[in-house]
């Protein structure tokens, strides 16, 4: 068997019907067969059309042809059911590596069969800053490389967060500081300032950090040089927050009287030397960084999340700068699902409850690439159980979604002697397949990762007997919502070997992978088309009826 490796991307362009989700039918599987006149002409390519590749560059125009021709067009149907997908989605709280033991009910194997876990695709929680730097120059990653490792056994990533301080933990007056104030004890003893703070709406006091002390700062940035040694362009990562000052690491002090935060200044120096250390990594800017440092963030490549959804009014709207800046948005809701249904829809006085119109708004209107499902411990079981079919479709909808919307195979057979760029296939020395196929962004936002796109003849057990052309490696941020592309794959057979296209048995299958390497090692793919046929390796097979 002999293909030779030709490939090419058509066409790319915006989809004037929007980036909504779309159920998309191609008409039944049609085989054709017929006589088709040739006209070759001259293309100029156009470097970087589209996804980044190069258009075939001059076409020989010195030949018109007769050849036979087989056309087979296939029929596309949505897939049915939810569509979790790698670096996009869903998330709730994981809280260690026991979240996947069967002794954790609403974990994965738990025994409530908690199949909010169908939706997804990656783990997100906190850490503390004492634990991971338990002493100056001492860094202990153990509980958390065994979260990142029973993450990724489970094909997710993790959203890292590592809180300085939370008021969650002041339970009474003056409590143990390491309760609620996880910065590490060493800073305070090389001379960082503290105050006393008063807990808002109680009688309880206690202390916090001066945020823009000196020692404190240098400890800060210290911690992220070693954050950046050991996780920077982890795979297992799928961002970091960069969580420094505030409560939570928020970079608000709300709750914590007497607390003040940071002048802007500080602020940008963070995010500056944070950009400096991670070169890899998406980083993030917590939720109450607005403004100018917002601004700063956007133009260091630091995207922006947003804790506050559907509670307060306008909030989704706040992440569109990062979304125009062509970088993923992240949202939480103010509060857990149960305690939102419970609220007064007051405003102004008070906070809007959670209704499915409004969770929709806020996925479509912040163009979401990431969205905690529900932040309660009961890692979404409540809200899958009312809202199942909700959030099945949504799944589809948050961050990319590729949908093949039009796929047709061609087989060119020889005819006459001639000259120019078919002269092979139109003198019968060989067989021409041409693979030609439409994949559309039904999501709302683009793909932030490098994807590699191959198409292979597979036998009837799905096992590939050959690739298609070349593999297309569309960059990252370049393949938008709403937007379709074209892509044609061709290989030559020549006459007297058997054409896998027209053998009993044989299909075509479309995979995406992350890594050039990946589908070169003979790995499964990672990322699924939204269509009918997906196998259980992820491959989409497109068959003929």
């Amino acid at each position: 068997m002999a293909l030779f490796a030709c490939v090419s991307l058509v066409a790319c362009g915006d989809d004037s019907s929007g980036s909504g989700p779309e159920n998309t039918e191609s008409s039944a599987v049609e085989e054709s067969s017929s006589s088709i006149e040739v006209s070759s002409s001259s293309v100029n390519g156009d470097s970087g059309t589209g996804a980044g590749m190069t258009s075939s560059n001059s076409v020989d125009t010195s030949a018109t042809v007769k050849a036979d021709t087989s056309k087979i067009t296939y029929a596309l149907r949505p897939f049915d059911g939810p569509l979790a997908n790698p670096h996009k989605g869903f998330t709730v709280p994981t809280g260690g590596a026991w979240t996947f033991v069967p002794e954790f009910e609403y974990g994965p194997y738990g025994s409530l069969n908690n199949r909010a876990w169908d939706l997804v695709s990656y783990g997100s929680g906190y850490q503390q800053w004492n634990k991971l730097n338990p002493a100056k120059g001492v860094y202990d990653w153990t509980e958390l490389e065994k979260l990142l490792n029973a993450l990724a056994e489970h094909n997710m990533g993790y959203a890292l967060r590592v809180l300085p301080y939370t008021p969650s933990f002041i339970k009474s007056d003056f409590p143990p500081q390491e309760d609620y104030d996880w910065t590490p004890p060493f800073v305070y003893e090389m001379g960082a300032e503290k105050i006393q703070i008063d807990l808002r709406g109680t009688d309880y006091h206690a202390y916090a950090p001066v945020w823009d002390d000196s020692i404190y700062i240098w400890a800060a940035k210290e911690f992220a040089k070693a954050l950046a040694e050991k996780y920077d362009g982890d795979p297992r990562i799928e961002y970091i927050d960069v969580r420094t000052f505030g409560e939570w690491g928020e970079w608000h002090t709300s709750h914590i009287l007497g607390s003040v935060m940071p002048a802007d200044s500080v602020l940008k120096d963070m995010l500056d030397y944070y950009a400096s250390v991670f070169k890899k990594t998406q980083l993030v800017l917590p939720s109450n960084g607005f403004g100018d440092v917002y601004t700063h963030a956007l133009d260091l490549g630091i995207t922006k999340r947003d804790d506050g959804f559907i509670g307060i009014p306008g909030r989704p709207d706040t992440l569109l700068r990062a979304y125009n800046a062509n970088l993923p948005t992240i949202a939480e809701n103010i509060a857990g699902y149960k305690t939102m249904l419970t609220y007064d829809d007051l405003i102004p006085g008070g906070s809007q409850k959670w209704t499915a119109e409004r969770w929709v708004d806020a996925i479509t209107t912040a163009h979401l690439t990431y969205y905690v499902l529900d932040q309660d411990n009961d890692c979404g079981y409540y809200f899958y159980k009312d809202n199942k079919a909700l959030a099945d479709s949504m799944s589809k909808v948050i961050g990319y979604n590729f949908t093949v919307t039009q796929a047709e195979l061609l087989t060119v057979a020889g005819g006459a002697e001639t000259a120019g760029k078919f002269a092979d296939t139109v003198a019968g020395n060989v067989v021409t397949n041409m693979l030609n196929i439409t994949i559309k962004n039904t999501g709302v936002a683009p793909c932030f990762f490098n994807v590699y796109l191959v198409a292979e003849f597979v036998d009837s057990t799905g096992k590939a007997l050959a690739q298609i052309g070349e593999a297309v490696r569309i960059p990252k941020g370049t393949f938008k919502d709403g937007a379709s592309q074209e892509f044609s794959f061709s290989g030559d057979v020549p006459v007297g070997e058997a054409n896998l296209a027209t053998q009993p048995g044989v299909s075509v299958a479309l995979s995406l992978y992350e890594s050039e390497d990946a589908y070169k090692s003979g790995k499964n793919p990672t990322v699924r088309f939204d269509n009918d046929g997906l196998q259980g390796n992820n491959k989409l097979l497109l068959k003929s009826r």
